[in-house]
């Protein structure tokens, strides 16, 4: 599977999660590997504007776990 497959195929697993309302961890997780895959892709790709979009999805998810963690604890408290 090359890499783009595997952008697109962990893309369709994080929306499916989260349609499914997924655990906001399992979530995180997969964004974390997403941006790594995107990364390797930017790489194999050796073009400027993918490695920018890498860097700006990481900067992201860095940005959702500073947020987050707030929100995640008011959702973990509510009764299921």
């Amino acid at each position: 599977m090359d890499e783009a497959e595997k952008v697109l195929d962990r893309l369709r697993r994080i929306q499916e999660l989260d349609r499914n309302d997924a655990h906001t961890a399992t979530l995180l997780g997969e964004l974390r590997c997403l941006v790594a895959e995107a990364e390797a892709w930017a790489r194999v790709e050796g073009d400027a504007r993918a490695r920018s979009a890498a860097a700006e999805l990481g900067a992201e998810l860095v940005r959702f776990e500073e947020v987050r963690p707030e929100r995640v604890r008011l959702a973990e408290s509510r009764p299921a």
